[in-house]
């Protein structure tokens, strides 16, 4: 099998992404690897904490590499330090990355070339795929999950902190993307068929944290709720 790393966001799609992969057998995943914000020692944009990410690799089985990214980091400072680890991940065998990455266009060809520019290549088991089916996969498959971000331009504050189950699908409007897939919320894997035990943790307080642009003409959005989640 040809040896392969996942980008393990520590949500519903990568690990829909892992275990489709694991079921193929076509790739050995040897190593999860997943973004961490330098200063506040959480998975982007997620929020998790990097000991909770720590509990859910143990239970998958998987090695982790996590990369500390600068918040001050511009595309190209970041981009010159992606370059530098995906040359070492090549130098230790490794000939494919793998992504939970459905249906945006932009970001697979970003990523597709930046790889091929190292000579790896991109492996994305999810693309096109509907993502209300892939949600019903994700629940009857046995995953657990907890929301623990929304994009408060697309939901509110009421969404953060539900388990990801028919109800919280339910009761998405219909603008929003059953998987999320435009950033309208984020998600927590804390049990299923990839993992050996539960992932153990509870919930603290939900709270709102704002961003400022750095490319107001892009005009991103900004404001966010979190759930906080706590090992235990």
């Amino acid at each position: 099998m040809r040896k392969a790393f996942l980008n393990w966001s520590s949500g519903k799609d990568s690990a829909l992404a892992l275990y489709a992969i694991q079921q193929s057998e076509e790739f050995d995943i040897a190593m999860l690897v997943t973004s961490i914000n330098a200063e506040t020692n959480k998975i982007s944009m997620h929020g998790v904490s990097i000991e909770l990410l720590k509990s859910q690799a143990a239970q998958i089985g998987i090695p982790l590499h996590t990369l500390n990214i600068p918040t001050e980091f511009s595309k190209e400072k970041y981009d010159e330090f992606m370059r530098k680890r995906l040359l070492g991940f090549k130098s230790e065998g490794y000939t494919h990355s793998i992504f939970g990455d459905i249906f945006l266009e932009d970001l697979k060809d970003y990523r597709e070339t930046k790889l091929k520019e190292v000579g790896l290549k991109g492996v994305f088991p999810l693309w096109k795929k509907n993502t209300k089916d892939l949600m019903e996969t994700f629940l009857d498959s046995g995953f657990h999950a907890i929301c623990v971000c929304t994009n408060s331009k697309y939901l509110s504050k009421d969404f953060c902190g539900r388990k990801i189950d028919r109800s919280f699908l339910n009761d998405l409007p219909e603008n929003v993307d059953p998987c999320g897939e435009n950033g309208e919320f984020h998600t927590f894997v804390y049990d299923g068929p990839i993992f050996k035990n539960s992932v153990s943790f509870k919930t603290g307080e939900v709270y709102k944290k704002s961003y400022d642009s750095l490319e107001k003409e892009k005009n991103w959005d900004t404001e966010f709720y979190y759930c906080e989640l706590l090992s235990v």
